[in-house]
C-alpha cells in the first residue's frame, strides 16, 4: 500500500449549501490504511460567515512558545487591523502528541510605504512569509476568507476529535491523512497547504520540489514547511490567482503532453504547448502524484501525466467527490448517480453557480 498512499478526499456542494464535516470523517475512516498516523488534516470552506469580508489567519505556534506567540502579536497589529483573535477551541482530552498552541485572528491589511501598491491578496502572502521566515516556531498555516485549515500529526480521526471537527459547517471539505516517505511527520508538515483561500491535498512524491521552489522564490514565495506539498499551493497562487489561468490551462503546465506527442499535433495547438512548456518548464511537477485543490467557488483534482497515483470522481445531485479510492466515496453516499476515473493530466472541475458563489463570497 505505501506504493499508492496517502490518502485524500474532497467534496463540494456545487449549490452552496452547508453541512457539518461528520461525512468527510467517516469517508476518511473508510482509507485507514493510506495513513501511518503522521499527519492529518481538514480544509474548510463557508465556516467564518460572521467574519466572510476578514482575512482569517490560523497560526501555529510550535512548542507553544509565547514569545513567538507575542512577536505575532506585535506583527500583525503593526501590519493590519485585527478585529477579532482567539486560541482555536480544542478537546484536551484527545491524546495527540506535543500538540503547538493555535490561534486565529481575524485581520484586514493595514497598508503603508510601497506596500499601499500591492492588492491586498498579495499583501497577505507578503505578511505570511515574513512571518514563517522571521519568526521562529510560528507559521501561518491557512489565511483565506471564510475558510480555514486545522492540520496535525495524528490519523484523521484523532485530529478530527482533537479540533472538533464535525461541530463546523462549510459547502466544501478537503481532507488528508498522511504515509509520508521522505520528509518528515510534524504539525506543520501535514496537510491541507494552504495560501490565501488556496489549499492543497496530496497523496505522492514531488521529484521536481528544488527547480519549482527555485522557481516560486522569484515571486517572493517562502518554503518553510519541510515538505515538498507546498510548493504545489503557491503554484496554484501563481498561475491561477495572480497570473489568471483556468485550470484547464494550468493542468497543461504542471502535467503537459510529452514532447513526442507535441511534435505530432497540428501547428496551432503545437505551438500553444510548445510556449507553455518553454515559459513554464520550471513548474512542471515531475514525479508520481495526485492532488485535490480547493478555492472559494472551485474544486478540482488532477493528477500526473501518466497517473501514477490514483483518483476518483463521483456525482449525487449537487454533491461531487473526489478520492483516492470508489470505496470511500461509496461509505458516504452508497448510490452516487456516477462514478468514474479520470484520465492522467485531465482536470476534473467542480464549481459553484454564480448565485451560490454569490452568497459564499458576499
Amino acid at each position: 500500500m505505501i506504493g499508492s498512499s496517502c490518502g485524500i478526499f474532497g467534496v463540494m456542494d456545487r449549490s452552496g449549501k452547508r453541512f457539518k464535516g461528520r461525512m468527510v470523517v467517516e469517508a476518511m475512516k473508510n482509507m485507514y490504511v493510506r495513513g501511518n498516523g503522521l499527519g492529518a488534516g481538514f480544509a474548510v470552506y463557508g465556516l467564518y460567515k460572521d467574519y466572510k469580508e476578514y482575512y482569517c489567519f490560523h497560526v501555529m505556534i510550535q512548542n507553544r512558545d509565547m514569545g513567538a506567540k507575542r512577536e505575532v502579536d506585535l506583527f500583525l497589529n503593526d501590519n493590519f487591523h485585527v478585529v477579532d483573535d482567539e486560541e482555536i477551541p480544542v478537546n484536551d482530552e484527545v491524546e495527540v502528541v506535543d500538540p503547538p498552541l493555535f490561534w486565529r485572528y481575524f485581520v484586514s491589511p493595514k497598508k503603508s510605504g510601497r506596500d499601499q501598491k500591492l492588492s491586498d491578496d498579495d499583501y497577505v502572502v507578503k505578511k505570511v512569509m515574513e512571518i514563517n521566515t522571521k519568526i521562529r516556531n510560528a507559521y501561518v498555516i491557512s489565511s483565506g476568507k471564510n475558510m480555514g485549515v486545522f492540520k496535525g500529526t495524528g490519523f484523521p480521526w484523532d485530529i478530527a476529535e482533537y479540533f472538533m471537527i464535525e461541530d463546523y459547517k462549510g459547502y466544501m471539505w478537503t481532507a488528508h491523512s498522511r504515509f509520508p516517505t521522505n520528509t518528515p511527520g510534524w504539525w506543520g508538515g501535514a496537510h491541507p497547504f494552504c495560501i490565501l483561500d488556496w489549499t492543497v491535498v496530496h497523496n505522492g512524491e514531488i521529484s521536481s520540489y528544488g527547480t519549482n521552489k527555485r522557481y516560486l522564490e522569484m515571486f517572493g514565495y517562502c518554503c518553510t514547511l519541510m515538505t515538498d506539498t507546498e510548493v504545489m499551493a503557491y503554484i496554484f497562487d501563481l498561475l491561477m490567482r495572480r497570473f489568471g489561468y483556468p485550470i484547464e490551462v494550468v493542468a497543461k503546465i504542471l502535467a503537459p503532453p510529452m514532447w513526442d506527442q507535441i511534435d505530432n499535433m497540428d501547428e496551432k495547438r503545437k505551438r500553444f504547448y510548445t510556449i507553455l512548456r518553454m515559459t513554464y518548464g520550471p513548474l512542471l511537477v515531475n514525479g508520481p502524484w495526485t492532488v485535490i485543490v480547493a478555492h472559494h467557488g472551485e474544486m478540482f483534482g488532477l493528477t500526473d501525466r501518466i497517473r501514477l497515483r490514483p483518483l476518483t470522481a463521483g456525482e449525487k445531485g449537487d454533491l461531487l467527490f473526489l478520492s483516492s479510492e470508489e470505496s470511500a466515496i461509496r461509505a458516504v453516499c452508497p448510490n452516487p448517480d456516477r462514478v468514474w476515473t479520470p484520465h492522467g493530466g485531465e482536470p476534473v472541475i467542480g464549481r459553484l453557480d454564480e448565485k451560490a458563489l454569490k452568497r459564499v463570497v458576499e
